[in-house]
């Protein structure tokens, strides 16, 4: 699945180097910014993956401007795997850039402009650590999508109450139920403490094979009906 022929690849400075971003826009001023990142990129993830692009996808249909990057030592981007660390800096690194042209095509100050964050596999636990770093330098995160998170193999934070209320009403997790990467029990287990719903896709494994246009649909209901 390719995303439009109005896809442009980009070169925006991170904190390692220059980093690859494939950036789709909607026609007219766009709604907001939504930044997706893709899988493990060691195994094989890059911004084509398709569960990346099928978020990009949705936000799209949103009419925010969806921007994925490419992780470190992936494509074009400079550096090399850092397990998340430098991964989540570079996140903010494309927010930090997209920001303020953003906001001036919606005419819209920085600071209203509504940001979502989505993420796949490794990219979801990358995107729940950009989120906490987003709130604590003060930056209002509208929307947070976690798909097949990668609770299991990598640190992925809490979204607690405490720290993050408004942010844990507008997080939409989402894993399949035959998940043989990162078992469902792993995804239920860290999201009760933080009394998180979890959408289940019956039948689902980690890459949503056959289930892709459900999960942008999803992803499109849930979120249109917290940004109308």
């Amino acid at each position: 699945m390719q995303m439009n022929a109005q896809t442009r690849k980009l070169l925006v400075e991170g904190t390692a180097g220059a980093i690859e971003v494939a950036v789709d826009a909607p026609e007219g001023p766009p709604r907001g910014l939504a930044l997706v990142a893709h899988p493990h990129p060691l195994f094989g993830g890059t911004l084509d993956n398709k569960v990346a692009q099928t978020l990009a996808r949705a936000w799209l249909q949103l009419g925010f401007v969806a921007v994925r990057p490419n992780f470190r030592g992936v494509g074009a981007t400079a550096g090399a795997f850092d397990n998340g660390v430098g991964e989540t800096a570079d996140l903010l690194a494309v927010f930090d850039d997209f920001i303020p042209q953003v906001a001036q095509q919606a005419g819209l100050e920085r600071e209203t402009l509504p940001l979502a964050l989505a993420g796949f596999s490794f990219g979801a636990a990358v995107a729940a650590r950009c989120a906490l770093a987003l709130q604590q330098r003060g930056a209002t995160l509208q929307h947070l999508t976690l798909v097949g998170t990668a609770v299991t193999r990598f640190d992925v934070p809490q979204i607690k109450p405490a720290n993050a209320a408004p942010l844990a009403q507008r997080m939409l997790v989402l894993h399949g139920e035959l998940d043989d990467v990162v078992p469902l029990s792993g995804v239920l287990d860290w999201a009760r403490p933080q009394q998180l719903p979890v959408v289940v896709f019956p039948g689902a494994g980690h890459f949503f094979h056959g289930l892709l246009l459900p999960l942008r649909d999803w992803v499109c209901q849930w979120h249109g009906a917290q940004n109308p």
